[in-house]
């Protein structure tokens, strides 16, 4: 537990000694508060035992006192919550800023297998929890301990029969705790957070579907992860609460419960004979006594949130022991633009299985080639597309881009030489010029060059503001052919030697394909291109054609030398023109 509490406060930096202040403080505060008990038990024990002839002035005294240090008790308490606050927020930011500025050196691999819902709970939810825990739940705990020691010491003080009588129901309450928080019930908290993490990020996902969801008149089933993620969320919330039922009513009952032994017994020691001193002291107990059930009531709170915030923690570190991209520290940069694969071998699940994603695979792409990646789905294209670009690093064999090995390449150079367009667009809710410029330093004429390349004008002209209308603010959303011109022109603008493109074409409409394909036909000028693309005819006149499947090279050449060789290349061809010219006739069938 030490540990983790010093991993999590290493994050607050030069503020965790106002972290440390704001604990020292509360305790003294928990202190504060206890004392005007003690003049609460002088007056009382002035109006039982000097009645009628009670001393107004030392019980106006006492009455004083005793506001003096409620009120010192509060404002001692609201000085070390604004130390843990500051200490708090501090760690917060910092926490995000390590998760985030590791994020940037991760292998860009790791975000296909990460949802954006699960990254964004992780560092927005747990982080706050963390901030939570440091700025009220643990200076509670540093009162929480220390009142209990100042609290055993006045129950027996005053009266060591009607201390015992206390001591029973705390003893029972303490034994509650730890029932509820046995490891058992620590490692259902876990699994608990897990469900409740996947059903965030399923639940991202699902709103995104939503529109292919109402096309198609289905409800949350024809979604199948987030529906089970949701009773699986749902069964876990039931299973915890009737764990905890028991050991809940038990714990609730006894810090609440003083009064079934205290009353009578207190009264039985007062009356038998009749003792003025232990009414008093009944009485005392009886204002005293509600004191331990918030004390307790905090410890199990406490015990609650260090789980939550310790999981929080452990999420945390999940991203910053992700083992990040290597950056060389030779930085060599590339002369010329030849790609070469050699025998590379690549695997997500990094088992001991011979069937690679990618198996003892080479080619070469020359400076200034077009080449397209064509094959069966599933086969490894845009694996190998994105081993190039360093997404993931190849388990064996090598990349090499100008003869240099790309492990070899600063990531910043690696980057600049590669401009890499996805089938699937990506703006962010921001302006089309930030969109388009993603926050680099262009002038306007440059910017506007870009656009017009991209085939964007049109885009840009029909827009409410123009270049600074926000996309995805009040309804403004873009076609897929749409967003696509304005990643292209990002590409211009970014003006790579390399180009990847990954099926650019997949999701535009007819009208916007002639306007992207001349976009490409801009951003593809003496540049080397690689293309991958499930469009045969679309890659009809490039230089050479790699055939993948099953993550090895079966073919390549020319797209007239494939279709001589009557190979696999060949085949799809042929099943992709009877696929183009199918017909339906007015009874229904395909011919």
């Amino acid at each position: 537990m030490v540990n983790v509490f010093l991993d999590l406060l290493s994050y607050s930096g030069k503020y965790k000694y106002l972290f440390i202040l704001g604990c020292v403080l509360s305790a003294i505060s928990a202190i504060f508060l206890l004392i005007p008990f003690i003049y609460i038990y002088q007056i009382i024990e002035q109006l039982l035992t000097t009645i009628p002839n009670y001393n107004s002035q030392l019980i106006q005294n006492l009455a004083f006192s005793a506001l003096i240090f409620a009120l010192s008790a509060l404002l001692i308490n609201f000085v070390a919550l604004m130390c843990t606050h500051f200490s708090a927020f501090e760690n917060e930011k910092n926490m995000k800023n390590a998760a985030l500025e590791h994020l940037l050196k991760l292998p860009l691999g790791y975000f296909s297998t990460h949802t954006s819902g699960s990254l964004r709970k992780i560092i927005e939810y747990s982080t706050s929890q963390t901030e939570s825990f440091l700025a009220h739940l643990l200076p509670d705990l540093v009162a929480a301990i220390t009142t209990p020691i100042v609290f055993f010491i006045m129950l027996f003080y005053f009266d060591w029969k009607l201390g015992i009588v206390c001591i029973i129901p705390l003893i029972v309450a303490f034994i509650s705790i730890a029932r509820m928080f046995a490891d058992e019930h620590t490692d259902f908290m876990m699994q608990y957070q897990t469900h409740l993490e996947n059903m965030n990020s399923e639940a991202v996902e699902y709103l995104r579907g939503i529109p292919v969801t109402k096309t198609f008149q289905q409800t949350i089933y024809s979604y199948k992860n987030f529906h089970d993620s949701i009773i699986n969320y749902g069964k876990f919330v039931k299973q915890y609460s009737f764990s905890m039922q028991l050991p809940m009513t038990t714990f609730t009952l006894s810090v609440h419960g003083f009064f079934i032994l205290l009353i009578p017994v207190g009264i039985l020691l007062s009356t038998n004979p009749l003792n003025v001193h232990t009414l008093l002291n009944l009485i005392f107990y009886m204002i005293f006594t509600p004191i331990c059930g918030v004390m307790i009531n905090k410890i199990m709170n406490m015990s609650q949130a260090w789980m939550t915030a310790k999981q929080a923690l452990d999420k945390i570190n999940e991203i910053l022991n992700e083992t990040p991209l290597s950056d060389s520290p030779n930085k060599v940069i590339p002369k010329n633009n030849n790609i070469k694969l050699n025998n590379i071998v690549f695997d997500y699940e990094k088992d001991d299985d011979k069937n690679h994603t990618i198996n003892n695979l080479s080619l070469t792409i020359n400076e200034g080639e077009t080449v397209a990646l064509v094959g069966p789905s599933g086969g490894g294209k845009t694996t190998i597309a994105q081993l190039i670009n360093r997404f993931w690093d190849v388990d064996s064999g090598s990349i090499c881009i100008g003869g240099i090995n790309i492990k070899e390449i600063p990531h910043s150079a690696l980057n600049d030489k590669i401009s890499f367009v996805f089938q699937d667009s990506n703006l962010f809710k921001d302006t089309i010029y930030n969109n388009i410029t993603m926050g680099r330093n262009f002038t306007n004429e440059e910017v506007m060059d870009a656009i017009k390349e991209a085939q964007c004008e049109e885009i840009i002209n029909k827009l409410p503001n123009g270049l600074d209308t926000i996309v995805k603010e009040e309804g403004l959303y873009l076609s897929g052919g749409e967003q696509q011109r304005i990643s292209l022109a990002r590409a211009l603008l970014k003006d790579a030697p390399i180009i990847i493109l990954d099926e650019a074409t997949a999701f535009t409409d007819p009208e916007n394909e002639l306007q992207v394909q001349k976009a490409i036909n801009q951003i593809t000028k003496n540049k080397t291109v690689l293309i991958i693309a499930h469009r045969l005819s679309t890659i009809r006149n490039v230089d050479r054609i790699f055939v993948i499947n099953e993550g090895k090279l079966v073919e390549s050449g020319t797209h007239e030398e494939l279709l001589n060789n009557n190979g696999l290349f060949s085949k799809m061809w042929n099943e992709y023109n009877k696929a183009v010219e199918w017909k339906i006739d007015n009874a229904g069938e395909i011919q």
